[in-house]
Parts: structure tokens; sequence; C-alpha cells
């Protein structure tokens, strides 16, 4: 496959980027795309000229670090599909790529298709934990969770952190992100006792990092590489109505016993 690659290319936060065309011949179909980034950037490094730079760990989908929008697309046009695990099959020879990094303003390019992502981190360190000593392990059943509790918590936990959701929201909600970090142990018994304080917390977090709020086009679900469902945002704004409730109502009854 002969491509044409329409690279964004940034050397820092404070330089102007622009998108700079690279022409790479004979790529096998059976190349995964990030692959395929590395045999362009050994052919830059023989022009003597600055390998591109984008983030990459695991290259199994687990990681969530390789955040390209693709053709307009985070992570491309493949459903429920990180870009490691995309293949170049899914494009047709001659094909002109627009490769671009994650656009939202929390998080900023650091350079080329590499992105801050700290603003993802102060949500999750916000309230992303049980505040408990664990001790020994503890038997398998000691706890009972029904299967719909389980497997709704598991779909929760699924978010890679990505940012995906950011990307192609228009208003560049976290929502969906916060959400499922919120759901994962806000629906567990274990998580249930710090509940109120994680959902206002990660959502204050959330909000003081600069993300917008969600308006319910669904882009971030459309996006997200595992599933995550618009039904956790639901979830999300109804804890966090009742968490809210709660703080004014015991703000309210502090002042009055005062």
């Amino acid at each position: 496959m002969n491509l044409t690659l329409k690279v964004w290319r940034q050397k820092n936060k404070e330089s102007e980027g622009k998108l700079v065309a690279y022409d790479i011949k004979d790529i096998s179909p059976d190349t995964s795309f990030l692959e395929m980034l590395d045999i362009l950037n050994e052919q830059l490094v023989e022009q003597n000229v600055d390998p591109v730079a984008f983030d990459h760990d695991c290259r199994e989908g687990i990681c969530g670090m390789c955040s390209l929008v693709i053709n307009g697309i985070p992570h491309g046009k493949e459903k429920l599909n990180t870009v490691c695990q995309l293949h170049m099959r899914h494009f047709k020879d001659g094909q002109t790529i627009t490769i671009e990094p994650w656009r939202a303003k929390p998080l900023p390019v650091i350079r080329d298709l590499v992105v801050d992502r700290t603003a993802l981190d102060i949500i999750q360190q916000a309230g992303g934990y049980i505040s408990v000593n664990t001790g020994a392990v503890p038997d398998a059943n000691s706890i009972p969770v029904s299967k719909d509790v389980a497997e709704w918590a598991m779909d929760a936990a699924a978010c890679i952190g990505c940012g995906a959701c950011v990307a192609a929201c228009k208003n560049a909600s976290a929502m969906l992100f916060t959400a499922a970090k919120v759901a994962q142990l806000n629906s567990l018994p274990q998580g249930k006792a710090e509940k109120d304080r994680r959902t206002l917390a990660m959502v204050e977090a959330m909000d003081a990092a600069g993300f917008g709020n969600c308006t319910n086009f669904g882009e971030c679900e459309a996006v997200c590489p595992k599933g995550i469902k618009l039904d956790m945002i639901a979830q999300l704004n109804r804890d966090y109505a009742v968490a809210a409730a709660k703080r004014v109502f015991r703000r309210e009854t502090a002042a009055t016993v005062s």
C-alpha cells in the first residue's frame, strides 16, 4: 500500500503547529497503525528529519496511550478499537490519512501527537479510590454483590482513560470518563461509604480542570474503545444531585445549630 500521511507537527506547547504531508510506500495491509508510524519515523530519521512524537505503551488496547485522531475520528473509524488495534487493511491504497492529536483545551499538545492528560489524572486522584485499610484478603463471598451490580461496575471499570470521549465532544466534556470512574466504585458495597464525597470531589475536579459539560450528543459513546454507555453519565448526574442536596442540608443544619 502507498499512502499520503498528513501529520500534525508541533515542537512544543508554545509553538504553532501545522499539518505536514509525508508519502509512505509498500506498507503491508497487516501492519498495525502504530507500526506504520514506526516505519514512517525510520524513514524520517534516514532523511535527518525529526521523527513524529506519538504516545504508545502496551499496544494491546489496554493502556489508552495511543491517542490519535485519524481522519477526524478519535481512534479511527473502526468501532470498539484503539489505534494500536487498528490495521492498515482498513484503509485503501493511495488514500490520504490525516493524523492529529486530541483537541481539547484541558489536554494541551506537548509535541506533535502527544498531549498532556494530567487533567484526567487529577480527576481520578480526587476520588477514584477507597479510603480503608484492606487488611487480609477477605473471603470471596463475604460481601454479596448481585450479578447486575457486578456487571455494571465491571463495565465502568473497562474505561482505559484514553480521553477519546473528550476529543470527540464539541464541549470537550470529560463526563463519560468521570462517570465511569465514579460508577466503578459507587456501585459496589465497598465504595458506598464515600459515595457522596467521591462524586462531589471528582465532578468538581473535572469542572476546575476546564472540561465542558455534557449536552447528550453521544459522540463520546460512539468513539469509546471500550463501549462505555451514556447511561453512566445519567447515573453520575443522579449521584451528584443527591450528594449536592445532602451537602446543602448539612450546611443548613450546621448553621441552624450554631
